[in-house]
């Protein structure tokens, strides 16, 4: 494509010489010879080359001046009789690419046009080049946009397993350290992961992925599911692996939770099913009692039909705290009267198994803030469990339940139930408070303790637990006298995040 040439002239027949020489060197001249015919030549084109005599009138340096400043590419050749050379250079210094002086040498107007054709070529690809880098820098900014922002857990690793580069959920959830071993940072280890899929990655270069349970700053765990990618360079040799990991603990949970209805309806199924069987036992002895007239079978089958009731009942409870969700209702009882609520409830119980109650409170325990009717639950739900642990253990000569009340300060109240039945062993402990973990077997549904453990909770307090096996078990359990302002309402079967 021919350059675009504005020739700028007074003389006519000069002008028109001067264009025939550029035409032939295969250049698109176009000539004005007035500073109107250059604002109406500008307004119509973008020019490459304008050759002008800066001096044909007063007003023409500020013409040439103006068009440098909108067009600052184009190459402006300056023509300039002998005696006003110097003063176009002081004029136009820099911002002119060549000075001629007139009449113009013919070699010398070539090797202008010629240098100034390079330069525009040079300034044409310098752009072409910039447009390029643009782009380029735009889609590194889009590539860093969706690195920080897509939704899952993204590290760069070198072959040591140490991260070079993390996007922000990973560092919000396990820190920005840069330099640290994968393995130490988000999983807590000591040694490389079993089957590291980064260094399977490393090894044959293809994607590999995994499932792992990983724990943030703050201390909490996620199931996640791994996959990796090779990062190579440009001789396609692997320099780094990237790890993205996906949050699937709702999912999880989710399957966790399923699984666990299942394995509650079999547990109640078999527990309701002996139930109801030492019902109809129950049943049939009153039945037999009535007949005979035997007041002591009578009674005995009396009490045989009340307590498998009472368990039919807790059961169905239990389940239905477990289903709904409900607003705490909050009001203002006696601490004295919470408690002797709560051990009434287990005293027979505890009689009938030979099982001696150490009570103990102190005068003017004052008032508390709770939901009577879930707080009674929670606290008989801790004393049947030592009841059931005392029950289980027929080894000792004295079996004792101790439930003492105290005041550690103005602002809180801790029930203590204490046990020297059978204990647990650490296991046990630790998922003691798991939604449906039992270790009754079919006797229990695993709902008691999680339920009572959420209750004290929400309420504000907090349960310490201490036990040894084959000693006995004690629950400490801190409650705030007055409510929280922090009140939530009891959720089943929502599961912790």
């Amino acid at each position: 494509m021919a350059k675009k040439v504005l020739l700028i002239d007074r003389e006519t027949d000069h002008a028109e010489a001067l264009k025939t020489f550029i035409q032939r060197l295969e250049y698109d001249v176009t000539c004005a010879d007035n500073v109107d015919g250059v604002n109406t030549s500008i307004a119509r084109r973008t020019w490459d080359i304008i050759i002008a005599d800066p001096f044909i009138n007063d007003t023409m340096v500020d013409c040439l001046e103006s068009i440098k400043k909108s067009q600052p590419l184009v190459q402006l050749i300056i023509l300039a009789k002998r005696d006003r050379l110097d003063c176009a250079m002081e004029t136009f210094e820099s911002r002119a690419a060549h000075y001629l002086e007139l009449p113009v040498n013919s070699k010398a107007l070539d090797l202008a046009l010629a240098s100034a054709a390079k330069t525009i070529s040079l300034n044409r690809r310098i752009s072409r080049y910039s447009e390029r880098l643009a782009d380029l820098h735009n889609a590194q900014t889009l590539l860093s946009q969706l690195f920080e922002e897509v939704p899952c857990y993204i590290s760069v690793q070198d072959r040591n397993l140490r991260i070079t580069t993390t996007n922000k959920r990973f560092k919000y959830h396990f820190g920005g350290q840069i330099g640290g071993f994968c393995y130490e940072i988000y999983k807590y280890r000591t040694s490389p992961c079993r089957d590291c899929p980064v260094l399977q990655t490393f090894e044959d270069g293809k994607s590999h992925s995994t499932e792992e349970v990983v724990t943030s700053k703050f201390g909490k765990q996620y199931n996640v599911l791994t996959r990796t990618a090779p990062i190579k360079d440009e001789n396609g040799q692997i320099i780094l692996v990237m790890e993205m990991s996906t949050n699937i603990t709702q999912i999880r949970q989710l399957q966790d939770h399923l699984i666990s209805l299942g394995m509650m309806i079999g547990s109640m199924s078999h527990g309701v099913k002996g139930m109801l069987t030492a019902l109809d036992g129950g049943i049939y002895q009153l039945e037999k009692g009535l007949s005979q007239k035997n007041d002591a079978r009578v009674l005995k089958a009396f009490g045989q039909i009340q307590t498998m009731s009472e368990k039919i009942k807790k059961m169905v409870l239990e389940i239905l705290y477990y289903a709904k969700s409900r607003e705490l209702q909050y009001r203002e009882i006696e601490v004295a009267d919470l408690a002797d609520n709560s051990v009434s409830t287990i005293k027979p119980m505890a009689e009938d198994n030979d099982i001696i109650l150490d009570i103990s409170m102190p005068e003017n325990l004052g008032s508390i803030e709770v939901d009577p009717n879930w707080m009674e639950a929670a606290l008989v739900n801790f004393l049947e469990n030592a009841v059931d642990a005392c029950i289980s253990d027929r080894d000792k000569k004295e079996l004792i339940l101790r439930f003492h009340v105290t005041q550690p300060n103005d602002d809180e109240i801790c029930l203590i139930v204490e046990d020297n039945g059978i204990g647990m062993d650490t296991e046990t402990k630790n998922k003691m408070f798991t939604l449906f973990f039992t270790s009754k077997g079919s006797q229990g549904t695993g709902l008691g303790l999680f339920i009572a453990h959420r209750v004290i909770k929400y309420h504000g307090g907090s349960v310490t637990v201490t036990s040894q096996l084959g000693k006995g078990t004690q629950f400490s359990i801190r409650l705030p006298r007055k409510k929280p302002d922090n009140a939530k309402t009891v959720e089943f079967p929502k599961t912790e995040r």
